[in-house]
């Protein structure tokens, strides 16, 4: 049997195929995939995440695709599975999902050398990580995680970074469920909700906009009397083989006060 022919068009996917020994198998990655960075440095680009380019993945002849729900359009997931005998679709919404990630790629590939073994040494590596978490237990405050400005956005308590931020004490606001998909999980603030002016800390993300030290004054004015501080984003919304080191850079932060 000839050996897969994998394509990514998720960045989590992509990081965690190559942390299963799968690397050698990817055709295709997006602008987004970066990490690890030497083992994708010489596969092929098709777009971004929203803007795949379908043709020029169909000459790479991928037998599998890697899609997510949140991050990939529906439409392309249906172009997709035109041409390609296989499509596998992601939809991690909390930490927990993580080993069920793992064994949903393990199965899918569980004929290749060391994947099976992989997966279940990044299982017990997650499980060990979220052990780790919830058996420092801090106070609980009321945190505004953003990921953009113009107009200010945040996140819906059912998503992934919310959940992961709960596992730290951190309660995200506002108290809203944005639902399995859509712009829902996403909120928009007008900047004079009632509750902003409880908020005990602001985390501006490092994705996918790329906050700055100077955009602090003024997310500052937006919650006068929070802590704002940045944050890694990537540690805090990636899943996958990325959702260990993200629990134990949340106890790190947390520690810090």
């Amino acid at each position: 049997m000839n050996p897969p022919r994998i394509a990514s068009i998720v960045p989590s996917a992509t990081e965690t195929l190559v942390a299963l020994g799968l690397g050698p198998n990817l055709v295709a990655r997006t602008g987004f995939c970066v990490h690890p960075a030497e083992a994708l440095r010489d596969i092929p680009k098709v777009g971004g995440t929203k803007d795949v380019n379908l043709d020029k993945l169909r000459r790479l002849a991928p037998t599998h695709v890697v899609v997510n729900i949140d991050e990939n359009r529906r439409e392309t997931a249906d172009s997709l599975r035109e041409f390609v005998p296989q499509v596998i679709v992601t939809h991690p919404r909390r930490p927990e999902d993580n080993p069920v990630l793992f064994e949903q790629l393990r199965a899918a590939f569980a004929g290749l050398p060391g994947v099976n073994e992989r997966a279940t040494a990044l299982s017990a590596e997650f499980d060990a990580a979220l052990a780790r978490c919830r058996a420092d237990r801090r106070p609980v405050e009321r945190v505004l995680y953003l990921i953009w400005r113009q107009p200010w956005m945040t996140v819906a308590r059912d998503t992934y970074i919310s959940t992961l931020l709960a596992e730290g004490g951190w309660q995200t606001w506002p108290a809203v469920q944005g639902g399995e998909l859509g712009a829902g999980r996403y909120p928009v603030l007008t900047g004079d909700e009632a509750w902003l002016a409880d908020i005990d800390r602001v985390l501006l993300s490092s994705e996918p906009y790329r906050f700055d030290a100077g955009h602090v004054a003024e997310a500052q004015a937006l919650c006068p009397r929070a802590r704002v501080q940045l944050v890694d984003g990537e540690l805090l919304s990636w899943w996958g083989a990325r959702g260990a080191p993200g629990l134990d850079y949340l106890r790190e932060l947390r520690a810090g006060g």
